[in-house]
């Protein structure tokens, strides 16, 4: 049961999900449900495997999670809330120190949520340097964009938020890296927006912290090694991993449908899921957190600021090669590394089996749960895909 209200239904909105309007700015396109096509999932593994369609052009329609998974949430929630404000903590006031002489009222810290994975993390970040009383207060505005694999990151929305703050540093921001593909599609998308828009008197510098060679790319968990700012670079049950939308402002995975691909003709498409309003934990979830970095701010604990990285270092790429080629996996997008990525694989795509670190490690108690309920085949391989916790594999589906 929550502690905590959850926004009514009349207040959901396109600007900010299930949200409060300061937490956050959606720049997406929200579409209604019932104008897209409800597509079952070894359907959809099959038609994104084959080449048929990409799977931003299709939607499998969220359902509200069983009792077990909200219990099970629920414990991670209880288990991770102090390290996760702890992280927001640490994050906060590296940005603080980063960017204090670059910010003021008007030209804020930008800082720009990956849809959906990076909304609560965004949110959180945006309550705790939103916060006066705290020593790592910095002035700051949020927004929540997409970004597709294969196709980058809304160029739409990127051209608004350079527009509305042409003078302003920008922070991406994403939950936690998997293979790294997210990062390579942000490096790219920047690269070839610079490349195209580059003038001497603009200031579209700011996207790139440092230069134009720097991706300033935040995340909760670096375990791919590629991310600009990290708490950390462990594979940890981070609890909003463990849910989709309800979780997320109640924001569907973003699509972008457009028949002739034209990717600057209008802004990344979502869906509002209303239907799952008595299962929403999004606000639950920040007033959550929120009260354990109060706790914290009452102690008046000393943090030190995180390190900052010019590059990626890619930790785990060797797994995955090796992953790849023990299971003779031709599309590296069948593999799905880390605990929330694994976990999410098993619920919504077609898995073929689950890779364990550990037989009986608590942060893949659901995972095993999961695998268990729906017949997935587990298999324990030991440290040989640390830092990685867990990898889901994805059935081959040609046709």
């Amino acid at each position: 049961m929550d502690l905590y209200k959850t926004m009514p239904p009349s207040d959901i909105t396109s600007y900010c999900g299930s949200y409060l309007p300061s937490d956050v700015t959606l720049l997406l396109d929200i579409v209604d449900k019932s104008g897209v096509r409800d597509v079952p999932v070894a359907q959809k593994e099959a038609l994104i495997q084959s080449g048929q369609q990409h799977y931003s052009d299709m939607l499998t329609l969220e359902k509200a999670p069983s009792d077990a998974h909200e219990q099970m949430y629920q414990q991670a929630l209880q288990q991770g809330k102090l390290r996760l404000a702890q992280d927001i903590v640490r994050l906060s006031t590296t940005l603080k120190s980063l960017f204090e002489t670059q910010t003021n009222s008007r030209s804020p810290l930008i800082l720009v949520s990956l849809v959906r994975a990076g909304l609560p993390i965004g949110v959180l970040l945006q309550r705790a340097l939103s916060d006066g009383s705290a020593p790592y207060h910095l002035p700051s505005q949020h927004y929540g964009v997409s970004i597709i694999r294969d196709r980058g990151l809304d160029p739409v929305a990127l051209t608004k938020i350079l527009s509305a703050h042409p003078t302003s540093p920008i922070v991406f921001v994403d939950g936690w890296t998997g293979k790294g593909a997210i990062y390579g599609e942000l490096s790219r998308s920047l690269k070839a927006y610079l490349d195209k828009h580059w003038t001497a008197d603009a200031s579209f510098s700011n996207v790139f912290h440092q230069g134009r060679g720097v991706v300033p790319l935040l995340t909760l968990a670096d375990p791919a090694g590629v991310a600009w700012l990290s708490a950390s670079n462990e594979d940890w049950l981070i609890p909003s991993g463990l849910l989709g939308s309800t979780v997320s402002g109640l924001i569907s995975r973003t699509l972008y449908s457009d028949p002739n691909h034209d990717l600057t003709s209008g802004l990344h498409q979502s869906v509002i899921y209303h239907d799952l309003a008595h299962k929403d934990h999004s606000l639950s979830f920040i007033e959550a957190i929120e009260d354990m970095r109060h706790q914290l701010l009452l102690q008046n604990a000393n943090t030190t600021a995180l390190p900052t990285y010019a590059a990626p270092r890619y930790h785990a790429q060797r797994i995955i090669e090796t992953l790849a080629n023990h299971y003779q996996i031709s599309n590296i997008n069948r593999i799905k590394p880390t605990i929330a990525e694994a976990t999410r694989a098993v619920m919504r795509r077609d898995p073929e089996q689950v890779l364990l670190a550990s037989a009986d490690h608590p942060d893949t108690a659901l995972l095993r749960h999961l695998c268990q309920q729906k017949g997935v085949a587990v298999t324990v391989i030991g440290e040989q895909i640390l830092p990685y916790q867990a990898v889901t594999i994805i059935k081959k589906r040609d046709q």
